[in-house]
């Protein structure tokens, strides 16, 4: 990996870091040499995460909070002395048809994928501002391009998570602070592995991804690390489709 593309010395948040993508992005930024700090719900993940990371010879801490705790997270981002990366990760999904999505699960994934990305973000936001710049990626989706069935507020937010990134892109370019977006396919995780049971909606999946297979954690990965990094020092307020070809057609 060039030059242009190491975080060395830079301190990473990543929300969500405990499993899946986040953890994946963490590992593949301690392995562009900043210093992560992994921020998940989950302890016990956490403590695997950063144990893996400093065996690997990176840096690393855990950070347990819950994002939708507002008050808590923002004292936790806010008391940072340095952040230099922001990976906006923490999210879930709970597919339903729009004719049966409850209002419990509407407010739930407002809360996360929305109003925590939010917040997370602006704190994260506000530490840079102080401190002389950085880079933040928001986690969004090919759902935050595109419409999918049983979607209807996954869509909702990770098109918001969209609007959000080129809004904050525009107020935050004085502060030197770029805001991108990775917005992948359907990638293997523990959030996704139980939709890929139904050998219908694999097929379907399938079909509709031009590179004709599931995307891996590795590549959304390589993807947040370029725009975190030197490389991408011009990039701001964009998305970078991580969807082998499903939103091309």
């Amino acid at each position: 990996m060039g030059a242009g593309f190491r975080l060395d010395g830079q301190v990473a948040l990543v929300s969500g870091a405990g499993r899946g993508i986040g953890r994946g992005c963490a590992l593949a930024l301690a392995e562009a040499g900043a210093a992560v700090i992994a921020l998940s719900r989950t302890g016990p993940e956490l403590e695997s995460l950063v144990g893996e990371i400093e065996r690997n010879g990176g840096q690393a801490r855990a950070l347990v909070c819950d994002v939708t705790d507002s008050a808590a997270v923002r004292a936790e981002i806010e008391g940072l002395e340095r952040l230099d990366v922001l990976l906006n990760n923490a999210g879930s999904n709970q597919p339903q048809p729009f004719l049966e999505v409850t209002e419990e699960v509407l407010d739930r994934l407002l809360a996360l994928n929305l109003k925590a990305a939010f917040l997370v973000a602006q704190a994260a936001a506000r530490v840079m501002a102080r401190t002389g710049g950085g880079a933040i990626v928001n986690m969004s989706s090919q759902m935050g391009h595109v419409g999918g069935a049983r979607r209807t507020v996954y869509c909702a937010t990770k098109h918001a998570i969209e609007g959000l990134t080129k809004a904050m892109a525009v107020d935050l370019a004085p502060h030197k602070i770029r805001v991108n977006a990775v917005a992948p396919t359907f990638v293997e995780t523990p959030m996704t592995r139980p939709f890929f049971d139904d050998p219908a909606f694999k097929a379907l999946v399938l079909d509709h991804i031009l590179l004709g297979r599931l995307a891996t954690i590795e590549e959304v990965a390589a993807a947040v690390v370029y725009l975190a990094s030197p490389a991408a020092a011009m990039v701001t307020g964009t998305s970078l489709l991580v969807d082998g070809g499903w939103t091309a057609h």
